[in-house]
């Protein structure tokens, strides 16, 4: 079984299911990172407006959507203070957690497939 879909025996129709499968999960991906993102763009300021790609195999899971979450960077000195502040690390976990709850009340199909 691959990303939930049976494998039917046939190389080219297995590829084309993986495929498929994987569209589908990159999309729900970008979803769900889009819901984190919103989020975290209300406690800090975003360098970037949108939800970008990036080929890590952590991300590249065929059936599981997934994130990589930049909270703030550490070559800027006013982000690498406010990440030293026990209030920022509270406010970017619950930020988190508020995008997880956005994209899993907002539908979250594929992640709830079984």
């Amino acid at each position: 079984m691959i990303g939930g879909v049976s494998k039917s025996g046939d190389r080219y129709v297995d590829h084309t299911m993986f495929d498929m499968v994987q569209s589908l999960t990159i999309a729900d991906s970008l979803k769900f990172g889009k819901a984190v993102l919103n989020k975290l763009g209300k406690i800090n300021k975003l360098h970037k407006n949108q939800v970008e790609q990036a080929g890590f195999a952590v991300l590249k899971a065929p059936d599981i959507p997934s994130i990589l979450v930049e909270t703030a960077f550490i070559s800027n000195v006013e982000e690498e203070r406010k990440l030293k502040t026990a209030t920022f690390q509270q406010e970017v976990a619950e930020s988190i957690l508020a995008g997880i709850k956005a994209y899993f009340a907002d539908g979250a199909t594929l992640a709830r497939r079984g």
